[in-house]
């Protein structure tokens, strides 16, 4: 074999190698930098990231001052839409909410409760402040005109429909029940289903809090 062909090959060889080193840079720096993403939370309730509705809410407060997802940056904020004289699943939900609290520790004070009033006709801000603060005294409570409520509601995609009782004047509403949680960013994350309990909030609040303390 000649010196030409020798030279051929060796340089083939060089280049080969040349390239396998970098292929193997190229695969282990892919491998390095996969290993530094953190993994999706696998939340509890539905991953709704990026969602195109329900992305703030502007109403007053029962001091009358109006309130958005931004005056509560740091936290992770709870939304639930209900009014007071519901019998069952609105008492059940924010108490579930209070127990998640409890279940956080010294992070539950970083998790704040915001109860949205469907019915303004009966939950005038007194009746609706005295209600959210029997169960937290930290919990806000929003009212709001009745095109307010709404669009808002609308917003979110929350139904409500009143439902006319037995007595002359006397009415139920029937409403979605769900929570919907803001990361302390102010990005809407996640939506419990009613009846997911506080354990599964409580889990869910935990690993935002926790996420953007790793960030």
């Amino acid at each position: 074999m000649d010196r030409l062909n020798l030279s051929k090959i060796a340089m083939h060889r060089r280049n080969a190698l040349q390239t396998l080193i970098a292929g193997a840079f190229a695969t282990g720096a892919a491998t390095l930098l996969a290993g530094c993403k953190p993994a999706p939370i696998k939340f509890e309730g539905v991953d709704i990231t990026g969602a195109e509705y329900g992305k703030d809410f502007s109403l007053p407060d029962a001091k009358g001052q109006r309130r958005s997802v931004k005056d509560f940056a740091g936290q992770v904020v709870v939304v639930f839409f209900g009014y007071t004289q519901c019998p069952d699943v609105c008492p059940t939900t924010l108490q579930e909410l209070v127990e998640a609290k409890a279940l956080l520790g010294a992070q539950g004070e970083r998790l704040q409760g915001v109860f949205v009033s469907l019915d303004p006709d009966r939950d005038t801000p007194e009746v609706l402040r005295a209600y959210a603060e029997a169960f937290d005294p930290r919990m806000v409570a929003l009212t709001g005109s009745k095109d307010d409520i709404a669009a808002v509601a609308k917003d979110f995609k929350v139904f409500f429909k009143k439902v006319e009782g037995r007595q002359p004047g006397s009415y139920t509403l029937d409403h979605s029940a769900g929570l919907y949680l803001y990361d302390p960013q102010g990005r809407l994350r996640v939506y419990h289903r009613y009846g997911q309990g506080a354990q599964a909030l409580a889990k869910d609040a935990k690993a935002l809090l926790d996420e953007t303390a790793a960030a």
